[in-house]
Order: structure tokens, then C-alpha cells, then sequence
């Protein structure tokens, strides 16, 4: 069992016109989902920055929609997760769907617009996706801004709604501000910096500051963010997950896959299909209680509701 706490399908969806089902465009569509470990599948909401700022919120409603009407309605055995519960209840035969959002450039400066996407089953919110929002700066943006006063009033909100609040993207004042308002924090696909100087990756401080606060690391698949180049392979993953081990992340460390994300993913792994390799993998470096963590129980543990 695994849970996966980041892909881009319904952006492909979105974009692509891709068809859930078995569409080969998909890393993540039903069919190659049934065939993997994936227990629990957590599905992005990412508006890209080329969308005017007018049709931003209006592409993240289609996204909710697409979640809805192409996976969740369709498959009697997909259920939406909006708790702990909901996961823990799922039956043998079936998967469960978390929607989450990659960016609040879609809301503006609009709350209400965050409440929407709440209300409508979003449970995981990443503040910034590279660049600059009306909440935060993106790493990206040379100014290195942290929150701004809105900003402290959307973290206020997530937190009131027990929303998890997604670091990966962020930048480095940013990052140093919301950790310490967030009452639920996950990077959710983001790895080690000190292993690979990508400006995308975890500096040993911010591990350290998320073991503090009890939030989680999700380790990515994707090559840049594993090796100096864009060819990553498998010892590859595990030399980043074996770092937080020893760091002292065994409690912390989940998986955000960031499948359809990009094509340059660890070679061994390029689809959610070929996810048991992983698994594989992990239970030759480390014992069954560790691999379990990695892989579901981390992330049940800290699930807000």
C-alpha cells in the first residue's frame, strides 16, 4: 500500500484532453491505477502562469470539474478522501481520490475564492507555484518575499479549515514564515538540497524546521531534483530517502510522486503502474516498519481530520 501525495494528471486532463481512463498520455490514468500499490492518490488543481489572471479561477473550476465528473463519478471504486477516516475505511477493492491545489495565483486576492475550492473538496494547498501571488512569492522570484498580510490571512483560514498547507514551491522567506503559522505543513513532492543543489529542494534547516513542526517531506520522482542531470534511476531515490533517514525524517518522510508533472522522471518509475518497484526497492535498504511509514503510515498519522 502507498499513498501518493502529488501528480498532474487533471492538469494533462485540462491542457491535453486526455481521457482518464487509458489514456497512454497519462502516468496516472484508471487503468495503470488498478494495476499499482497506489492506495491513495492525491490529485492537483494547477492553473499555469500563461492563464490571465481573469480566467485563472474559471480554469481551476474546470479542473474540480474534470476531478469529479472524469474520476470520482465514473468508478464506483474510487471515493473521495476528505478524512483520515475515509481512508482508513476504504475496502480492499478500492482507491481513494485527494483533491488538492498547486498555487494560489488562481484566487487573487479573493478568500472567498479559497473558500469555494474548500467547499469543494480541496484538501491540500500549496501556497506558490515558482513565482509571485497575491500570498506569496514563488522560489523563483529573485526578491525572496515572504508572506504578505493576505497571505497571513489565508494560512489563518487553512488553518482553521485543517487544510494541509503544501511548501514545495515556495519561497525561501516564505517558507520561513508560514512554518511558523502552519498547523498542518507537507512538502509534497520537493527533495534534498544538500544532495542536489536544485533551488526547488529542502535546505537541511527547513528539514529540521518541518521534523519540528511535525510536518512531512514527500520525495519526488522527478530526475532534476535527484541527480545534476535529467537521467535519475532508482539508487537515486533511495540516496535522498536514505539522508532524511539519517537526518532524523523517518516519522516525516511520504511520497509526492509528481507523476505527469514532466517526462523526466526516475527511469524505473515512470508510471504509477511501476510504483512496486519502489517498494521493492525500499524493503532491501530497510527494515518492514520503516518502508510502511514511507509509504502510508506518515502520512496517516498526520492527517488533520
Amino acid at each position: 500500500m502507498l499513498i501518493d501525495c502529488h501528480c498532474d494528471a487533471l492538469y494533462k486532463m485540462w491542457s491535453k484532453g486526455a481521457s482518464f481512463h487509458s489514456d497512454p498520455q497519462l502516468a496516472v490514468n484508471y487503468k495503470r491505477w488498478m494495476q499499482s500499490n497506489v492506495k491513495v492518490q492525491c490529485f492537483a488543481i494547477f492553473v499555469p502562469p500563461e492563464v490571465p489572471q481573469g480566467e485563472k479561477f474559471n480554469a481551476a473550476l474546470t479542473m474540480v470539474q474534470l476531478f469529479y465528473e472524469k474520476i470520482i463519478y465514473p468508478y464506483p471504486n474510487i471515493r473521495l478522501i476528505l478524512t483520515k477516516d475515509d481512508i482508513v475505511e476504504l475496502e480492499d477493492d478500492e482507491r481513494g481520490a485527494i483533491l488538492s491545489l498547486e498555487g494560489l495565483d488562481c484566487i487573487g486576492e479573493d478568500l472567498h475564492k479559497l473558500e469555494r475550492l474548500i467547499t469543494d473538496g480541496v484538501r491540500m494547498v500549496g501556497l506558490s507555484w515558482n513565482y509571485r501571488n497575491k500570498v506569496v512569492d514563488g522560489i523563483l522570484e529573485q526578491e525572496n518575499k515572504g508572506l504578505s498580510l493576505f497571505g497571513q490571512r489565508v494560512v489563518a483560514y487553512l488553518n482553521e479549515r485543517d487544510i494541509w498547507i503544501d511548501l514545495s514551491h515556495i519561497s525561501l522567506k516564505g517558507f520561513d514564515d508560514v512554518i511558523k503559522l502552519a498547523k498542518h505543513p507537507i512538502a509534497t513532492h520537493s527533495n534534498v538540497y544538500s544532495l542536489t543543489p536544485q533551488k526547488r529542494n529542502l535546505r537541511e534547516n527547513q528539514i529540521h524546521e518541518l521534523i519540528k513542526s511535525n510536518g512531512l517531506i514527500g520525495i519526488t520522482f522527478v530526475a532534476e531534483f535527484l541527480t545534476l542531470t535529467d537521467k535519475a534511476n532508482i539508487d537515486d531515490l533511495i540516496r535522498h530517502i536514505r539522508f532524511l533517514i539519517e537526518y532524523g525524517a523517518e516519522d516525516y518522510i511520504v511520497i509526492g510522486s509528481d507523476f505527469d508533472g514532466t517526462e523526466y522522471l526516475v527511469r524505473e518509475i515512470p508510471s504509477i503502474d511501476e510504483v512496486h518497484r519502489l517498494i521493492s526497492e525500499l524493503m532491501k535498504h530497510f527494515d518492514d516498519e520503516i518502508v510502511d511509514k514511507i509509504c502510508f503510515k506518515n502520512f496517516l498519522r498526520r492527517f488533520p481530520t
